[in-house]
């Protein structure tokens, strides 16, 4: 059985086009060649295939649209950024690391952003009087 038939099987007509994506893209090599690629383990991919993961499926959908559909949002920092790596850049600005001039520009960038800040992984940040 092929990946696409499974994620058929699962998701029936209703299939979003990221998922059909990810079936395509196993199909074409393999499901470790796209976990890999994903940065993700196969059985997520498994498991998202088959309509059964219980972890973020928003983060698995903006890590497929951005590796195998080549979704991009604008940055305020960067301009034009790959979703995978505004996702990983998210979760980095939950706090603020010091490590280089270009962790803190980002974090201050994603802090200011609408993508970020409607989401869920938004850090919360006190309010603070001056």
């Amino acid at each position: 059985m092929s990946a696409r038939d499974k994620a058929l099987d699962a998701w029936g007509a209703e299939m979003p086009d990221w998922v059909a994506a990810l079936a395509d893209a196993c199909d074409r090599s393999s499901q470790n060649k796209v976990a890999r690629a994903l940065d993700r383990s196969a059985a997520l991919v498994s498991t998202v295939l088959g309509r059964t993961y219980k972890g973020d499926m928003q983060a698995v959908e903006d890590i497929v649209r951005g590796v195998f559909m080549k979704g991009t949002v604008m940055c305020p920092a960067y301009g034009e950024l790959p979703l995978q790596d505004c996702r990983k850049w998210r979760g980095r600005a939950r706090t603020l690391q010091n490590v280089n001039s270009h962790w803190v520009r980002m974090y201050r960038a994603c802090n200011s952003c609408p993508i970020h800040t409607k989401t869920e992984d938004a850090p919360h940040v006190p309010e603070t009087t001056d």
